[in-house]
């Protein structure tokens, strides 16, 4: 296992995270923190899973690996942590208007990969856009500045961000949004 000294950050709240065999499991304490600004995420996550197995029949734990991740105090500690399919899972059961986006992006990326199913073409017209950025700068990672200024004028997603008070911000809708036009 090999831990990455640099944490994700979503939302100003860091996310501990993991890389495990070449792939990365997140901190679910940190993501539920982040999604519902609760004073006490252990606490949370812990009663989040007893009201999804009593709901669904649904264990969330199930989900989770329990990997040692530093604290802030500097030791290592038995910590729930899943990898990303995981996460998207968990974040479907949080009850919280900061977890909505997260739904809806979800909701909408499965809508279109059924599309994509149905009509092959579009996929291709998707990679191929997503070929061009890599292209042009070597990576996905191009600006904030240059992406939005890319995005922001084509999307289709745009009232979501004003209506969450987001707009000209790089959101979860962006390159959603973007693909919707192909």
């Amino acid at each position: 296992m090999e831990e990455n000294k640099s944490l994700a950050v979503f939302q100003g709240k860091q996310i501990r995270r993991i890389l495990v065999n070449n792939e990365w499991f997140f901190s679910v304490v940190d993501v539920v923190e982040a999604l519902t600004g609760s004073v006490n995420p252990r606490d949370y996550w812990y009663r989040l899973k007893e009201r999804e197995k009593e709901s669904s029949g649904i264990e969330l734990s199930t989900f989770c690996r329990q990997l040692k991740i530093r604290a802030a105090d500097g030791k290592l500690y038995g910590t729930d942590c899943a990898k990303t399919e995981s996460i998207f899972r968990i974040i479907q059961s949080i009850p919280s208007p900061k977890a909505e986006p997260f739904k809806l992006w979800l909701a909408k990326v499965g809508y279109e990969r059924v599309q994509e199913i149905q009509n092959p073409e579009l996929a291709q017209e998707r990679m191929k856009l997503l070929y061009e950025l890599h292209e042009k700068k070597g990576t996905l990672d191009v600006s904030k500045n240059e992406l939005k200024a890319k995005l922001c004028p084509q999307c289709d997603e745009t009232e979501l961000c004003k209506k969450a008070g987001k707009e000209g911000k790089l959101t979860v809708y962006c390159l959603e949004g973007i693909f919707a036009k192909i």
